[in-house]
């Protein structure tokens, strides 16, 4: 057999002869030569099993996973706590479910999702999972928000750093001294530090102020005061980003910078009464301080208050603040100083920054609230605005 076999396969191309010797062993084989092979492919298998010994069932095991996507078998183990990501895709949730053990490949997970079409679904937070799950377990468990650890908290727009700190310590129960130590380094929580440019020739002193985006967060179990305040700076990177508000400042507002256009957004969020005319109020300020208003100041009461609360006193509503109060020369925030003030006074939402960077055109340098909407009227001149401020009073707003 074995001299058939050699002959047929050395003399394949040597003529007659040769085609004669291959015809005969087709015959003899059945099959030409196909169980010939098998046999001979069985037999090295069994030496190469001999030869490694009990090495050969994990090499076949590791070979098998080429082939058969390695997962756990039903609903998991012990529980675990896992945190999917702002932004993560399902390939993302995939490698951390693998590196929590819940689920035994990321491959799994993938697949799972993909034969499930509520997965696009899955929204970023904590959850609770067990280790050990299959990976459709795993999508299903992700979908259900019974499995969601919730612990949100919403900042409202315009509140002030000290404000804010009250509201997460509240809510997290940790102290706002914590807080106001972390909010001390803004670059360290994540604020590039060509954020704090002036082009008014004014130094800045780096502030968090302004930076602290309002919007509903979820705070992660272990999370601290300044992971707490990085996640605020990193959601307002992202939303100025998306709204290109750096470089449209830069293109659009006369040569003033970023940081200027964020002073001017939180003093549009602080005194504006309704969202139509924030804008127009950031027009306003604009006006007063690189227009034609006599002081080249903003005379706004807002900023008179924003110290007060600095400096651990009650505000005030405008009537009842004192000369003392309204002109004190050693407010950095006094509202007759020249300029913009010398950080946000809040920190604004993305509407203020909205009419901040893009304010309608209007020579208004007066506004007061002319209804219980906080709507306003605006005028050009002092006498307009008194005339408005007439309306105001018998509307009985002022």
């Amino acid at each position: 057999m074995i001299d058939d076999l050699d002959l047929g396969f050395d003399e394949a191309d040597r003529g007659e002869k040769g085609r004669h010797r291959r015809s005969y062993v087709r015959k003899r084989n059945g099959k030409g030569g196909g169980r010939g092979r098998t046999v001979l492919a069985l037999l090295l298998a069994l030496v190469l099993l001999g030869g490694i010994g009990g090495g050969a069932f994990y090499g076949f095991d590791r070979i098998q996973n080429y082939f058969v996507t390695p997962d756990y078998e039903g609903a998991g183990t012990v529980e675990v706590t896992v945190e999917i990501k702002q932004g993560a895709l399902i390939a993302d949730m995939a490698d951390t479910l693998y590196a929590a053990g819940v689920v035994k490949s990321a491959k799994a997970f993938v697949e799972a999702a993909a034969d499930n079409s509520r997965s696009r679904n899955i929204q970023p937070g904590t959850y609770k999972l067990r280790k050990q799950m299959s990976g459709a377990h795993a999508v299903n468990a992700l979908l259900d928000l019974k499995n969601r650890i919730v612990n949100g908290v919403t900042i409202p727009e315009g509140r002030t750093a000290k404000n804010v700190y009250k509201l997460l310590s509240e809510k997290t129960k940790i102290p706002v001294k914590e807080f106001e130590t972390a909010a001390k380094d803004p670059i360290g929580l994540g604020v590039p530090d060509w954020w704090f440019k002036r082009s008014d020739g004014k130094k800045v002193k780096p502030s968090i102020e302004g930076f602290l985006y309002p919007d509903t967060y979820e705070i992660p179990p272990k999370a601290t005061a300044e992971s707490i305040l990085k996640l605020m700076v990193e959601n307002f990177l992202t939303v100025t980003g998306q709204m290109e508000f750096a470089d449209r400042v830069q293109k659009e507002r006369g040569g003033i910078t970023p940081y200027e256009a964020l002073v001017v957004a939180s003093l549009a969020q602080a005194e504006a009464g309704n969202k139509d005319d924030l804008g127009k109020v950031a027009r306003v300020a604009y006006n007063r301080v690189y227009g034609e208003f006599p002081c080249g100041c903003l005379e706004m009461d807002v900023t008179v208050n924003y110290y007060l609360e600095l400096i651990g006193k009650p505000t005030k509503a405008s009537k009842d603040m004192t000369d003392a109060e309204l002109d004190d020369p050693k407010n950095p925030y006094n509202r007759k100083l020249r300029g913009l003030p010398p950080t946000p006074i809040n920190n604004p939402g993305k509407e203020a920054m909205a009419g901040a960077m893009d304010p309608p055109a209007g020579k208004w340098l007066f506004f007061v609230a002319i209804d219980k909407e906080g709507h306003s009227a605006f005028a050009e001149t002092y006498e307009q605005h008194q005339r408005n401020e007439a309306k105001a009073r018998e509307a009985g707003i002022i």
